[in-house]
């Protein structure tokens, strides 16, 4: 079983990005049983999913977890579902800023994660580690390879894949994001393997919100 991490490059003139230093400090750190590989994507609409796409083709993963960064949070967030619209406040970096357009013409209003998402919520909170389940993942570059990933690999057997929100180094230490990106990939990969025997009392734990 390969495991698949993704990160983005840097974007709006930052220097570094959370999503990528995560992605790679785990994949350094990585001691599992499986092979663990991860790829830094470019952030633009046109670059991200292929760059992505390739990835999946070249190594067959059945663990695929895209990561972005999210500003402004503290908690690392387990994004429920991604929507079919790219709607650009800002240019990506190959200056493309698209609105109201869809990330798959003539594909579906949404898609779910299909990672164990309230499972995973309560692992990584018993890690104690902030984290929330999050039902947007915005309308940008990342919520784009997360609706292009699930469509992508929509048709695959044994696959888990979704996308996970990280702050920034300054919101949440790293060494805490690496911790979480880790349980989450641990709790895909039991859910794959059948594992993971959780009951209704964490399938049934309630993280919505209110607006």
């Amino acid at each position: 079983m390969t495991i698949l991490l993704s990160g983005f490059e840097p974007f709006d003139g930052a220097s570094t990005n959370a999503s990528w230093q995560a992605v790679s400090a785990l994949r350094d750190a990585w001691d599992g049983d499986e092979p663990l590989v991860a790829v830094e994507l470019p952030c633009t609409f046109d670059g991200a999913w292929p760059a992505l796409r390739a990835a999946i083709e070249r190594y067959e993963p059945r663990v695929v977890i895209a990561v972005g960064l999210a500003g402004g949070t503290n908690a690392v967030r387990l994004e429920r579902v991604a929507i079919n619209v790219i709607d650009a406040r800002i240019p990506d970096n190959a200056g493309s800023a698209p609105v109201d357009e869809p990330v798959v013409a003539d594909g579906p209003a949404a898609w779910f994660t299909g990672l164990p998402l309230k499972a995973s919520l309560v692992a990584v909170r018993a890690a104690g580690i902030p984290v929330e389940v999050s039902s947007t993942a915005g309308t940008y570059v990342c919520n784009a390879t997360f609706a292009a990933l699930m469509h992508g690999t929509s048709g695959r057997e044994g696959v888990r894949s979704g996308f996970v929100h990280v702050p920034d180094g300054e919101s949440l230490p790293l060494a805490s994001t690496v911790t979480a990106l880790r349980v989450v990939v641990e709790t895909a990969r039991a859910d794959l393997d059948g594992s993971l025997g959780v009951g209704d009392d964490v399938v049934r734990v309630a993280a919505g919100a209110e607006h």
